[in-house]
């Protein structure tokens, strides 16, 4: 029999915090993994950092080939954007998905869908961070049979919340506790079952913890001073995580190698206030000079202090609160009736005009599937706009409003590059007052020009590529400042990860070469001894250079 190959993913688990915490005497499973085996980092692409890591993981495609790059699908000729989930696979399959001749059990993959390809046990979306696919299993049965003997994840669908909002956090912090200790359990009970030629699980607890709790574990975040006596709930996570690891391998063949790896990694949260509310507001002050709907300030004025104590249990309430509306009898309501009342009051406006009314007009909050992005309250004003802002979850994305390509497009085609190149310089003028630096590190064209119509291309055309700084309002010498506005997430990601392999062959304390998150599959594949495909974009790290028994 083939060497069986034992891989546990941790999301979104930064390599540069787990050298830190291992030097400190923490995580000692990952380390005696590290001192017997080879280790190397890894690095992703520096855009769609967040969207696109399990999509190359799953496929070793990059997003280039497979067009995904990102769960929204912003829909060409109608500025309609929905959210599509997943990956469709149709073109390449699960890396994964080896026939007859190799059995295979994959648990909790996060992003992936169910194939017909593999050879064994398939279950989804059982506690994955963000699964993007429903909770459902090979062979059918199999999802319930998980829950009544094991329980569910206490935090799937659940690890969304404020970080001001003590009650969440705590909630959270003992949620991914009785989860890792759950997927612990039912790895070992699967190891047990049969000798797989590939165990693959993702531990998506340490994506979770990274969001959530990194104001409360990283000195250097701006909020690090509002922890009160929480302790560090992103520390107990990922040495929860370290314990289970140990168990889980305790279980392996004496054969088999074990793979852990991370496909990208996490920080101080750079990129939600400014792709989500600061980039957009920016866009719309640029269609409609001398206009605003969030808050004007003036640039180089004194920065107020960080937002420490929003007043509502809610990022997106308490932003929507803030907009403006030229009506000062309904801006006073917007800001300080209750949710109710907002709401009756919106019932009563729609019952008298006969109508929905416009989105920034209302009282309460918009609803609807996406409008917890701050970018699509904007959305009825796209068609007046040279260019607005997508949903995103890492980086800014910038569509220009081209003529002939969408429904009410305003720039020329021989307009296109003129514009593209006046937004960038704009960008990278826009400063951060608390530092006085610019917050923008790169400005990706993802066209050359306007006739660049490839459907596998990114929706946006520009990708703003924020600096590795939070900022919570920006100024622009041309429209003023934007903020300060309440942080969101205190983590975000990065587009570096690492790779650690013990097995038969491998030298302990060997260091891999440098190489990218889509070389995971194919080094995986190899160490199972199974065919490469040759459409991959990535390529093995390590080679076997022992026969295979």
């Amino acid at each position: 029999m083939k060497n069986p190959v034992i891989a546990l993913g941790l999301d979104a688990a930064d390599p540069v915090l787990i050298d830190k915490w291992i030097s400190q005497g923490y995580l000692q499973n990952l380390k005696t993994l590290r001192d017997q085996g080879a280790y190397g980092r890894l690095t992703h692409i520096e855009y769609y950092k967040a969207e696109t890591p399990w999509t190359t993981f799953l496929t070793g495609c990059l997003p280039q080939k497979t067009g995904y790059w990102a769960p929204f699908k912003y829909y060409e000729g109608t500025y309609n954007v929905k959210y599509v989930e997943a990956y469709d696979f149709q073109e390449y399959e699960p890396f994964y998905g080896l026939g007859d001749d190799y059995r295979v059990a994959v648990f909790d993959m996060p992003q992936s869908g169910l194939s017909e390809k593999v050879n064994g046990l398939q279950v989804l979306a059982w506690g994955a961070h963000s699964p993007q696919t429903p909770s459902h299993s090979r062979p059918a049965s199999l999802f319930k049979d998980i829950i009544k003997e094991y329980g569910e994840h206490p935090a799937l669908h659940k690890d969304h919340g404020d970080w001001w909002d003590k009650g969440y956090i705590n909630r959270l912090k003992e949620a991914l506790q009785i989860g890792i200790k759950r997927r612990s359990a039912i790895c070992r009970d699967w190891l047990k079952q049969e000798k797989w030629n590939l165990f693959l699980t993702i531990f998506g607890e340490t994506h979770s913890a990274g969001h959530d709790f990194w104001y409360l574990s990283q000195e250097d975040h701006p909020l690090y001073s509002q922890k009160q006596e929480i302790g560090d709930p992103m520390l107990e996570t990922f040495e929860s995580v370290d314990r289970a690891i140990g168990e889980i391998l305790a279980e392996a063949p004496e054969d088999a190698y074990l793979v852990v790896f991370a496909a990208h990694g996490s920080d101080n949260n750079t990129t939600d206030v400014p792709s989500m509310l600061l980039l957009p507001e920016f866009l719309y002050r640029y269609s409609f000079p001398g206009k605003f709907l969030l808050p004007q300030g003036k640039s180089g004025a004194v920065v107020p202090p960080p937002v420490t104590s929003p007043q509502r249990m809610n990022w997106q309430e308490e932003i929507w609160r803030e907009m403006y509306h030229p009506n000062p009898i309904k801006r006073l309501l917007r800001r300080w009736g209750s949710n109710n009342f907002n709401s009756q009051l919106d019932r009563v406006v729609r019952k008298l005009q006969g109508k929905e009314g416009s989105l920034l007009s209302r009282f309460s909050r918009p609803r609807g599937p996406l409008v917890w992005q701050p970018v699509m309250w904007y959305q009825e004003l796209w068609p007046q706009m040279k260019a607005f802002a997508l949903p995103s979850f890492s980086e800014g994305y910038i569509r220009i409003n081209l003529e002939g390509r969408e429904p009410g497009g305003i720039v020329a085609p021989s307009e296109y590059n003129a514009v593209c190149q006046d937004l960038t310089e704009q960008l990278y003028e826009l400063k951060n007052p608390r530092t006085g630096e610019s917050v923008v590190k790169n400005v990706v064209h993802t066209r050359q020009s306007a006739s660049d119509r490839d459907p596998k291309l990114p929706d946006a055309d520009l990708v703003v590529v924020w600096k590795d700084r939070p900022a919570d309002v920006i100024d622009s010498p041309k429209f003023g400042r934007i903020g300060p506005v309440p942080y969101r997430r205190t983590g975000s990601h990065r587009s570096r990860g690492f790779l650690t392999v013990k097995g038969p062959g491998i030298e302990g304390g060997s260091i891999l070469p440098e190489g990218r998150a889509v070389d995971l599959p194919p080094t995986i594949l190899e160490l199972m001894g199974a065919p490469i495909p040759e459409y991959m974009d990535g390529k093995p790290l390590v080679k076997v250079s022992i026969p295979v028994s």
